[in-house]
């Protein structure tokens, strides 16, 4: 397929949109050519930072509400803030911004962990080691990366393990292992617990809807696991729950 007739597809792609014969003639013309994989990798930055933005600026209902209401009201001035006690009104000011501060550092950890699955998926090479066998890329890790992990024999599942290459998030090496399901690719990052990842994200309870991706997270004894796919919720439940039971 040529880059013009990709080009248009493009954002079908990254939404969805297109029937599983069209994403795999999609997914392997990317696989091999640099132009088109860096342009929906930018289309995919741009989807995520507007998406973030509509979060965060877009006016509620009550809102608009309380708006109209001033403009067809005479003016008056709030002193609510000003009647609270000085403690009072400095905690709440603290505790919002702490929250808040919690919700874009969680976020932005989410964007790069989503930029790790894209990158590999729009890199002319997948995996750095090829392999279906989990006996041979698990060891390729060793030396390569401070940890060991467990992998899940998939044989008899929905999932064939394809390989696996080597990532870093904020300055630490890790593991990225790449699972196929039918025509969908699924990202395992794996990293080791410490306290910089920690503050990097909280604990991520089933799949998170604030990306493009859908991605689940879990701790286990020493390790830090996270998902990364456009694959439905229960498919990655499923491979969640297989990694969990390989790595207690």
């Amino acid at each position: 397929m040529q880059c013009n007739s990709v080009a248009t597809m493009l954002g079908a792609y990254l939404d969805g949109e297109l029937l599983p014969d069209q994403t795999a003639v999609i997914q392997e013309h990317l696989g091999g050519c640099i132009q088109c994989s860096s342009e929906i990798a930018e289309m995919a930055r741009l989807q995520r930072s507007l998406r973030s933005a509509r979060g965060h600026f877009a006016p509620s209902a009550e809102f608009r509400r309380k708006v109209q209401k001033q403009m067809s009201s005479p003016k008056r001035r709030s002193w609510l803030i000003w009647s609270m006690p000085v403690g009072v009104a400095f905690a709440t000011i603290l505790l919002t911004a702490l929250v808040w501060t919690g919700h874009a550092r969680r976020s932005a950890a989410f964007a790069e962990l989503a930029d790790l699955h894209v990158n590999a998926l729009s890199s002319t090479n997948l995996v750095d080691v090829v392999s279906t066998d989990r006996h041979t890329v698990k060891p390729w890790f060793q030396g390569k990366i401070p940890f060991s992990f467990n992998l899940p024999e998939f044989s008899g599942t929905d999932y064939t393990l394809v390989g696996g290459r080597m990532v870093y998030f904020h300055q630490q090496p890790g593991a990225q292992l790449i699972v196929s399901m039918h025509q969908h690719k699924i990202s395992v990052l794996i990293f080791q617990r410490s306290v910089d990842l920690g503050r990097a994200f909280s604990e991520p309870a089933g799949v998170d809807r604030g990306t493009s991706f859908g991605i689940e997270g879990w701790q286990s004894q020493q390790l830090r696991f996270v998902i990364v796919s456009d694959a439905d919720p229960a498919g990655i439940d499923n491979l969640a729950r297989l990694l969990k039971l390989a790595n207690e």
